[in-house]
């Protein structure tokens, strides 16, 4: 049957920045279609409280723009727990402030933490894939990617990077039997955007703007990531898949 094609049993995926919001929702998302999911944070309280709201589910701990620290992590799961066949490459932060005024410590958080993050886990994952000649890699990037609005112009750069790094990635190992994609998520009700979600001014412009006229659901980004996690885009690669409600369709 062609639905065996999104059937992720006794598949492992790793989602980073899984302890809330989207990471989250596609953790459960990925479990809900077979896979077991290794849920990661660096606040351990928060990645505890995940934990426990997935059953089934494992931890795996460590800050994803620490390049030593996450080779070490990864490395030690692969010899004592098993391959990681998914990856989803989630963490990300935000922080908004007129460009003129951005202060350049924030600038440097939104480069470890929205780029060097995908390149560190990343690479870390992949030797280990390559080996096996297969993998599955999920970069979670932005609407972003493709448009800009005030007061984010850095954490524009740093989805842009995510997007390009996806296609760098899937050309240096399709080689190797991997998949590396990214979904581009458009506007959507999570903890990084609960001030625009509680303006109301924001909230009728972004339906306005929007053709699917409202906000996305976090559930709403499984299937995306379900499609790329699995047998059923074997051959889709460098590929990123904007979900936006339409919003980079429409002017």
């Amino acid at each position: 049957m062609s639905l065996d094609l999104f059937d992720l049993t006794g598949r492992r995926a790793l989602v980073t920045g899984s302890s809330q919001g989207i990471g989250l929702a596609l953790a459960r998302g990925l479990q809900a279609a077979g896979a077991e999911v290794v849920l990661n944070g660096r606040d351990a309280t928060k990645l505890e409280a995940a934990v426990a709201a997935v059953p089934g589910s494992l931890s795996l701990g460590f800050d994803a723009t620490d390049h030593h620290a996450v080779r070490a992590a990864i490395d030690r799961f692969e010899a004592q727990t098993g391959p990681i066949d998914i990856l989803v490459n989630n963490a990300g932060m935000q922080h908004r402030a007129p460009l003129e005024d951005f202060p350049p410590e924030a600038f440097e958080r939104l480069l470890q933490t929205n780029i060097a993050s995908v390149f560190h886990v990343g690479q870390a994952v992949a030797r280990h894939m390559i080996a096996r000649g297969a993998g599955k890699i999920v970069n979670i990037a932005s609407v972003q990617a493709a448009l800009a609005r005030p007061s984010i112009a850095p954490y524009t750069a740093t989805k842009g990077a995510v997007a390009n790094l996806t296609k760098g990635m899937a050309t240096d190992w399709a080689r190797y039997g991997l998949q590396c994609n990214a979904i581009a998520p458009g506007y959507f009700e999570t903890p990084l955007n609960a001030a625009l979600v509680e303006d109301p001014d924001f909230s009728a412009w972004l339906g306005k703007r929007t053709p699917a006229g409202r906000w996305g659901q976090v559930e709403e980004l499984v299937g995306a990531c379900v499609f790329l996690a699995s047998a059923a885009s074997s051959f889709v690669n460098g590929h990123v898949l904007y979900v936006d409600g339409g919003i980079t369709a429409s002017l």
